[in-house]
């Protein structure tokens, strides 16, 4: 078997995939799993989103977001050095973009984040990171590794990209400060919790081209326990849900990761919500005519 064969179509049991200029978001899988510092298995992660989506409904309950046209890339080359797979990643992300659509991509850790992230600005310029995550992701080095997954804001921030964190209860005391240094935006967990979502996500200050990337982490164990380090407190379904409708309007989408699901064996609900939530944000995206390219 291949290693195309090994990565279905997203929701391809329903539809032919189209053409790659016909199709408005391309699921690019990275299963990449270098730095991983407690559980395992996040390489996984691509390929059981990718056979969940064969389980849902085209409808979406609002609209068919495949009828946009999602068509799935071959899995990243993953082998070598981070700084190899970042350049891979780079590349493919390029690829996308040549064809004016939306990149979206599986992970794997969250440090494959800044690959797309320096594609993107070389391409396109200004934009903004919003990171729905558990952990702040700010250290600069981690076990010695500044590719680290703890490391993918820093790197961010690194390129001169400004970031706002969504569902952050985890941090080094380093990362605290450098967060309130920096005056980085954040909506906490536990303020959630506390106040529920506020009508205002982002600051007015911040660009209006965003890249979203979502650590499945954000989302409480309940919810999703298939991820390397799950963090009590964290957000609900309709939390997030909630979220992005307020976060969305009057943005425009430039591209978006989803990474650390790291399946279980024989639990397949949370490979299926994280595939349910990518395919309902294809359809606030493409709903409200959020794609700028």
């Amino acid at each position: 078997m291949n290693k195309k064969s090994e990565y279905p179509n997203f929701i391809g049991l329903d539809r032919e995939p189209p053409k790659p200029e016909d199709a408005l978001f391309h699921i690019i899988p990275v299963p990449c799993e270098k730095t991983v510092s407690y559980g395992e298995g996040a390489a996984k992660g691509p390929r059981a989103i990718l056979e969940a989506s064969l389980q849902l409904e085209l409808f979406d309950g609002i609209s068919i977001p495949a009828d946009h046209g999602i068509y799935t890339h071959p899995p990243v080359d993953c082998d070598g050095t981070m700084t190899r797979i970042l350049e891979n990643i780079s590349q493919a992300v390029s690829r996308v973009l040549d064809l004016k659509k939306l990149p979206v991509l599986l992970g794997g850790e969250h440090s494959i984040t800044p690959g797309a992230a320096i594609e993107l600005k070389n391409r396109l310029g200004e934009f903004g990171v919003v990171q729905f995550d558990a952990h702040a992701d700010l250290r600069d080095s981690y076990l010695d590794d500044p590719n680290s997954h703890a490391c993918a804001m820093r790197r961010i921030l690194d390129l001169g990209i400004p970031i706002f964190q969504i569902g952050n209860r985890s941090m080094s005391i380093e990362e605290y400060q450098l967060r309130k240094e920096m005056q980085i935006g954040h909506l906490d967990a536990d303020v959630i919790a506390q106040n529920g979502v506020p009508k205002i996500i982002l600051p007015g200050s911040f660009p209006d081209r965003i890249f979203i990337t979502f650590d499945v982490d954000a989302f409480d164990p309940a919810v999703i326990p298939s991820t390397g380090t799950p963090e009590p407190g964290g957000l609900f379904w309709y939390d997030v849900m909630k979220i992005l409708d307020r976060l969305l309007p009057g943005r425009k989408i430039i591209g978006m990761d989803i990474v650390e699901l790291a399946p279980i064996p024989g639990l397949h609900a949370p490979d299926f919500t994280i595939a349910k939530l990518i395919y309902n944000l294809f359809g606030k995206i493409a709903g409200n005519d959020l794609f700028p390219i």
